[in-house]
């Protein structure tokens, strides 16, 4: 399940949701725009990114990293990307602070002890999720937050309910965004349930809505990638095996599970290669 993505659609929708997890949150939460910015030298995009409004003049900018898979450099990462972008951009902002959202304690980062600083400070905010309370307690865009994390027998029961609250509390027009972001919730959790399974699970219809044709073309896109990655390794692996005989199958294997930018990068590299000593280096870099 993409939580990422989920979270990002749920950040377009209301860029302030992300304050509703903050204890202080600034007082002019209503006028941040959420976006994603790139950084040069070293190039980088950082995903999750709250801009405060121009016209207050120097603001704060919020960076938010949606993570539910343990990652032991995590840490690392956000404080050199948010930094660097920062540092970038000095003249833009008076200061930054980072959100990390997790579904639990168990996915945070192990080894915290190079970052008590930051850690225990005001300037990162740290949330688990299975520790706001009562899904059907909180208020609805946190709610749906929450239930990409609840049990798969839970999750069902849970996402009827917040449907039948969504139309009930008639938040119009955002009613239909908070929809059509459960179902896309629900489609996601459940991959292997068919359309009218999942209308089923729900109690509405979804044919033709927004959540299955984006999905429908997300699984279209998937398979044009990886179309272009099997043919583009099929390529270079038939150039250097001309060009310096028969690869071992690790080389075969390393140079297949490369992304699609990755082997055009080495489509052109191998051209200086003398030998697969160079190549070995090369994807050692990798």
């Amino acid at each position: 399940m993409r939580r990422d993505s989920i979270f990002y659609k749920l950040f377009q929708q209301s860029p302030t949701l992300l304050f509703e997890l903050l204890t202080n949150p600034p007082t002019n939460a209503d006028s941040y725009r959420f976006d994603s910015v790139a950084v040069k030298e070293p190039k980088f995009e950082i995903d999750g990114v709250f801009l405060p409004p121009e016209s207050d003049g120097v603001g704060v900018v919020y960076f938010c990293e949606v993570q539910f898979q343990k990652d032991e450099q995590l840490y690392e990462r956000v404080w050199a990307e948010s930094s660097l972008y920062f540092y970038r951009n000095r003249a833009r902002f008076s200061d930054w602070q980072a959100v990390i959202i997790y579904p639990s304690r168990s996915i945070e980062q192990s080894d915290i002890h190079p970052h008590r600083s930051l850690l225990n400070g005001e300037q990162i905010h740290r949330v688990y999720l299975d520790e706001l309370g009562d899904i059907r307690q909180l208020p609805i865009w946190v709610a749906l937050m929450v239930l990409t994390t609840v049990d798969e027998e839970q999750a069902p029961e849970e996402a009827r309910y917040l449907l039948t609250r969504t139309n009930q509390e008639a938040l119009s027009p955002s009613s239909r965004a908070i929809i059509e972001l459960i179902t896309t919730i629900m489609v996601y959790r459940f991959e292997q349930l068919t359309q009218a399974e999942v209308e089923s699970m729900l109690g509405i219809t979804l044919k033709e809505t927004r959540v299955y044709r984006e999905i429908k073309e997300e699984g279209r896109e998937e398979g044009r990638e990886e179309g272009r990655e099997e043919a583009t390794a099929n390529l270079i692996l038939r150039q250097l095996t001309k060009r310096f005989g028969e690869l071992s199958e690790e080389i075969r294997s390393s140079i297949s599970g490369l992304p699609l930018p990755v082997l055009e990068d080495l489509s052109e590299a191998l051209l200086d290669f003398a030998s697969l000593a160079d190549l070995q280096v090369w994807l050692e870099a990798q």
